[in-house]
């Protein structure tokens, strides 16, 4: 049986592992400028599916088996440094636009979704936390089912939902004032390097 505690340690970590930048913020930020609200939180909740993912690999015990999985773990991991990569590239040759446009079709939706699961799965820093640092935080043998589905589950949407929120709504702010073609211009390059910078970091990590 986990105490309040226990739970408070494991959101203030999380909410900490969680703010700080990384490829999955920095990919929902760029989905939000470019895409808005919808596209946004589609990819935050392929993130938090992926977390969640981590969390019961961790809560039950079965990290050996994520380990035996390494081999599509690295592959999940280059997919992913792939598709920051091609983030980089359409927001470096991307075309100003409508932003007060808010139409977003149903397959870039779950484009949204699947990226932010794949970016997450492969995210290195998602990894080291549940994997590795969750242990030092929670004591998992005093873990059960229930805590894990009425208490942890809860827990881990509410923090990764308030964290996300932030950003996609700092990214809405800046949309909406970005309208001018030089100002668009500027704020594509940013998020292209941005992105590129993030997958040269998953890059490094991987050699």
């Amino acid at each position: 049986m986990i105490n309040l505690a226990d739970v408070a340690a494991y959101t203030m970590a999380l909410g900490i592992a969680a703010a700080i930048p990384g490829p999955g913020i920095t990919a929902l930020v760029a989905r939000s400028v470019g895409s808005g609200t919808r596209a946004g939180f589609a990819l935050l909740t392929g993130i938090i599916v992926g977390d969640l993912l981590y969390l019961s690999f961790a809560v039950f015990g079965l990290a050996i088996i994520a380990q035996s999985f390494s081999t599509v773990f690295t592959f999940i991991r280059w997919a992913s440094i792939a598709y920051l990569l091609y983030l980089a590239w359409q927001f470096w040759t991307a075309e100003r636009h409508d932003m007060q446009s808010t139409e977003t079709s149903r397959s870039d939706l779950g484009a949204a979704l699947t990226s932010g699961l794949g970016i997450t799965l492969g995210n290195p820093k998602t990894i080291a936390f549940y994997l590795a640092l969750l242990p030092l935080v929670l004591d998992l043998n005093t873990v059960t089912v229930g805590n894990w589905a009425m208490v942890l589950v809860p827990a881990t949407i509410a923090v990764l939902l308030t964290v996300g929120t932030v950003y996609i709504l700092g990214a809405l702010v800046v949309r909406r004032i970005l309208a001018g073609s030089k100002a668009q211009r500027n704020l594509h390059r940013s998020a292209a390097v941005a992105m590129a910078g993030a997958a040269g970091t998953m890059i490094l990590r991987e050699l």
